[in-house]
């Protein structure tokens, strides 16, 4: 059986790097979230009128649409109850 030889680089030195352990204050921290959520806000891409319209027109419809489907399961559902009831009763 052949061996196969194993290349391994040798270790190299890590150097320990101390981190700052001090939680930066209050303020500060509210502060840059500010600042971070502005920066956000300005790569938003907002919609046009006609867009925001259309979208909720869409919607509505959607909810009007299900609305009806539900309100049609549950007549559905009640005419079925009404007919087991009569039939035991």
């Amino acid at each position: 059986m052949a061996e196969e030889k194993k290349n391994t680089a040798p270790a190299k030195a890590v150097t320990a790097v101390k981190k700052d352990d001090t939680k930066p204050g209050f303020f500060t921290r509210i502060g840059k979230w500010f600042r971070e959520m502005k920066s956000e806000l300005k790569k938003v891409v907002w919609p046009t009128g006609k867009q925001l319209m259309n979208n909720t027109l869409v919607s509505l419809g959607m909810m009007v649409i299900s609305a009806i489907v539900v309100w049609g399961f549950d007549q559905i559902a009640q005419l079925l109850v009404k007919a087991l009831l009569t039939l035991a009763g």
